[in-house]
C-alpha cells in the first residue's frame, strides 16, 4: 500500500503534506493530453484501471499510463476513489470508466480531497473556479455508467476550451457528446458531485463591523467602553473544526444514497443527515456495513473516512451512558446494603437492649429478695398480712382441742417469731378468756415431717432450725436459721412453711423444730 515513486500520486501526496494544491491551469494542462492518450487506447479496444498511482511523468512533464500498474486494481483508498463504480468489483474499465477517472483525478488535483461522501463542490474550495469546469466535472462524475458520457475526446476538448493556453490543442471533437447522444442522456442528478441547492448571488462587499459594546464605565472624556467578550475562533487544524466542516460537507448533499445492512436486511436509502442521525441515536453502529448506492462502494461504517468519526463519537457516548448506569446500579446496591445493615444493626441493638433489660430486671428482683432478708445474718423473719393470735411457749405432749370462745389480741407486723410470742403473751394476760389452746405437738407433727426441705434442695450436712407462729391453720410468723448460714436457703424454707396447712385455732401457737445430721 505504499505510494509508487515518480507517479502522479506521489506528487499529489507531496503537495497535500505541505498544504498545496494544483491550480486550474496546471490541472487542465495535465489531464487534457491524458484524455487524448486514453481515447486512443480505448479505440483499440483496451481496458485498464486509471488512477493517480498508474500514471507517471513522461517527457516534458506529460502524464503517461504505466502499463504494468494499469492492469491491477489499486489498494490505496484515494486511488480506489478515482475508479468508476463499475470497476470497484475488480474489472478493468472502458472509456466510460476512464471519463469518471479523469473527473475524479481532476477533482482531487483542484481540492486535495477524494470523490465520495462528504465531497464539496469545487467552487466552494477554489473561489475563482470557472463555472464551466464545475459543469464538466459534474457530468464526468455520474455514478451510473448508463447515464455517463463515454467520449474522452469531447471531454478533452471541453477542458481545453476552459483554459486554452494551459495545454496543446487536442483533436477536434463535439463537446455536445458530454450531454449524451441518441442512445442515452446524461443525468446530472446521478453525479457524485453534490447538487448546488443555493445559486450564488453577487456578493456586495460589506463595511467592517464595529466591535460590540457590553458596557461603558466613567463619564465625559474618561469614559471607557467595555467590548463584548468574543469566543476564540477555532483554528483550521482544530479537531472540532474539522468535524464540523465534515458534517457540513456531508449535509450539503440531501440525496438519499446510503443503505445500511443490519441483521441481514437493507435499511434505507438515507441521506447524509438521516444517516448521521441514525448513527448518533445508536440505531446503527460502526461494525455494520454501509453501501453508497452511487459509487457501489460497500464497507463497515467505521471504515469510511467520512463517517468513522461520528460512529466513534456515538460509541463513546453509549459507553459513557452504560458506565453511568452501571455506577448508578452500584450506588443503589450499596445504598440498599447500607440500609439493610442499618436495620440489622438496629435489630441487633434491640436484642442487646432487651437482653440487658431482662438482666437488669432479674438483678433488681434478686436485690429485692436479698433486701427482704437483709438485717439478719443467720435468722429470717417472714411477716404475713394476717394478724397474730395468742402465743405460748412450745410444750411437749398432746391434748384435745378445748371448746369455748373469747377475745384474742391482734398483733401488728414487723416482728420475728419470738417477738410476736412475747407480745401476744403480754396482751393476752390482760384478758385471759376463751377456749383452751391446742398442744404444741399438734403443730410439731406438721413441721417435723421435713418434706419441705427437699423442695429447697437443703443439703444433708446443713443444720436447720424452724420457729413457726401458727394461727387459724397457717403460719403467720416464721423464723428459719441455717448452719452454715444461707439467707437464700432460709428464705426458701420459710416460703415452703408459709404454704403448709396446720391445725386451725383462733389463738396463736408457736412450734419449733430442728433438723441436724448429728
Amino acid at each position: 500500500m505504499s505510494v509508487p515513486p515518480g507517479t502522479l500520486r506521489a506528487e499529489m501526496e507531496s503537495r497535500r503534506a505541505t498544504g498545496r494544491r494544483f491550480d486550474v491551469r496546471e490541472a487542465i494542462g495535465l489531464v487534457v493530453p491524458l484524455c487524448t492518450q486514453l481515447h486512443e487506447l480505448h479505440a483499440q479496444g483496451r481496458t485498464m484501471f486509471v488512477h493517480p498511482s498508474s500514471l507517471g511523468y513522461g517527457a516534458g512533464g506529460a502524464l503517461q499510463l504505466i502499463e504494468e500498474l494499469a492492469h491491477t486494481a489499486p489498494l490505496l483508498p484515494r486511488d480506489r476513489a478515482c475508479l468508476a463504480p463499475e470497476e470497484r468489483k475488480g474489472s478493468e474499465g472502458d472509456a466510460r470508466a476512464s471519463v469518471f477517472a479523469i473527473g475524479a483525478i481532476l477533482y482531487e488535483l483542484l481540492t486535495n480531497s477524494s470523490v465520495g461522501p462528504g465531497m464539496r463542490r469545487p467552487a466552494d474550495v477554489v473561489p475563482d473556479l470557472p463555472p464551466a469546469l464545475e459543469t464538466v466535472l459534474g457530468k464526468s462524475l455520474v455514478a451510473d455508467p448508463s447515464h455517463r458520457p463515454a467520449d474522452l475526446a469531447a471531454l478533452a476538448q471541453a477542458l481545453y476550451q476552459i483554459a486554452p493556453a494551459a495545454s496543446e490543442q487536442p483533436p477536434s471533437a463535439d463537446t455536445s457528446h458530454l450531454d449524451g447522444d441518441g442512445d442515452f442522456e446524461v443525468d446530472i442528478n446521478l453525479s457524485m458531485m453534490p447538487p448546488n441547492g443555493h445559486p450564488e448571488e453577487p456578493r456586495v462587499p460589506s463595511a467592517p463591523s464595529l466591535p460590540k459594546i457590553q458596557a461603558v464605565t466613567g463619564d465625559g472624556p474618561f469614559a471607557v467602553a467595555i467590548p463584548v467578550h468574543q469566543p476564540p475562533r477555532l483554528r483550521g487544524d482544530d479537531p472540532t473544526r474539522k468535524l464540523a466542516d465534515l458534517k457540513a460537507a456531508l449535509e450539503s448533499d440531501p440525496r438519499p444514497r446510503y443503505v445500511v445492512i443490519k441483521d441481514g436486511m437493507d435499511h434505507g436509502p438515507f441521506s447524509s443527515v438521516e444517516l448521521l442521525q441514525q448513527v448518533a441515536s445508536g440505531s446503527f453502529t460502526g461494525e455494520q456495513v454501509l453501501r453508497d448506492t452511487f459509487s457501489g462502494d460497500e464497507r463497515a461504517i467505521q471504515d469510511w473516512e467520512e463517517f468513522a468519526p461520528f460512529a466513534e463519537q456515538a460509541k463513546l457516548n453509549r459507553d459513557i451512558v452504560q458506565e453511568k448506569r452501571a455506577l448508578d446500579a452500584v450506588v443503589t446496591a450499596e445504598k440498599q446494603g447500607t440500609q439493610y445493615k442499618a436495620l440489622l444493626g438496629m435489630a441487633l441493638m434491640g436484642v442487646i437492649l432487651a437482653a440487658g433489660a431482662g438482666w437488669w430486671y432479674r438483678e433488681r428482683s434478686h436485690k429485692e429478695r436479698e433486701l427482704a432478708v437483709q438485717g439478719a445474718t443467720d435468722r429470717v423473719a417472714i411477716e404475713v398480712d394476717a394478724g397474730l393470735g395468742s402465743t405460748k411457749a412450745a410444750r411437749a405432749g398432746g391434748g384435745a382441742r378445748p371448746s369455748g370462745g373469747g377475745s384474742y389480741p391482734t398483733l401488728g407486723g414487723g416482728m420475728s417469731c419470738e417477738a410476736a410470742q412475747a407480745r401476744y403473751v403480754e396482751e393476752y394476760k390482760l384478758g385471759n378468756n376463751g377456749p383452751a389452746d391446742l398442744t404444741a405437738g399438734a403443730y410439731g407433727n406438721v413441721l417435723n415431717r421435713g418434706t419441705y426441705l427437699n423442695a429447697c434442695g437443703v443439703p444433708s450436712t446443713m443444720e436447720v432450725s424452724v420457729c413457726a407462729a401458727v394461727q387459724n391453720g397457717r403460719a403467720v410468723g416464721v423464723t428459719v436459721t441455717t448452719s452454715p448460714s444461707s439467707p437464700g436457703m432460709a428464705s426458701c424454707i420459710a416460703g415452703q412453711i408459709r404454704g403448709m396447712s396446720f391445725p386451725s385455732h383462733p389463738r396463736l401457737d408457736v412450734a419449733r423444730t430442728t433438723f441436724s445430721s448429728k
